[in-house]
């Protein structure tokens, strides 16, 4: 069965260095182009840059996870880093102010493709916080377009 959009499923580890936010640029756009979706490349590849360089920015530990995945027309981009959330109500407040500010050009790219973004704490052990985005297929060729 040859590669298509519906079974895009990749995910990977990153080193929570300054060289990992290009790593997961390259790897989408070789992810997206093996796949099919290809029209959505500038968009995709310009939110997973955003959220690899936030979340490498804001670990606590030496990697961060990344997980990609196509359905229902769009594709789904999650991290996973290990900066803990806070527990003093002010704390938290700064903290995501912070990760708000470092994610404004995400936001950006994100509403002009009609898609969805955003941040919490991570579900899974361990711990963290969990950024993701979503970018719908139609948004991103519109993005393409500009």
């Amino acid at each position: 069965m040859p590669p298509s959009p519906e079974m895009l499923t990749c995910s990977f580890t990153l080193p929570a260095g300054p060289t990992s936010p290009r790593v997961a640029r390259v790897a989408t756009r070789a992810v997206l182009q093996g796949h099919g979706p290809a029209d959505m490349t500038d968009a995709a590849v310009q939110a997973v840059g955003e959220l690899a360089a936030c979340a490498c920015r804001f670990t606590t530990g030496d990697e961060v996870y990344v997980s990609q995945r196509y359905r229902e027309g769009a594709l789904r981009v999650v991290f996973y880093d290990g900066h803990r959330r806070h527990e003093h109500p002010r704390l938290v407040a700064a903290c995501d102010a912070r990760r708000r500010a470092a994610l404004r050009v995400l936001g950006c790219v994100v509403r002009a493709c009609e898609g969805e973004w955003g941040f919490g704490e991570a579900r899974e052990p361990g711990g963290g916080t969990r950024m993701w985005a979503v970018v719908p297929r139609d948004g991103a060729r519109r993005y393409l377009l500009g």
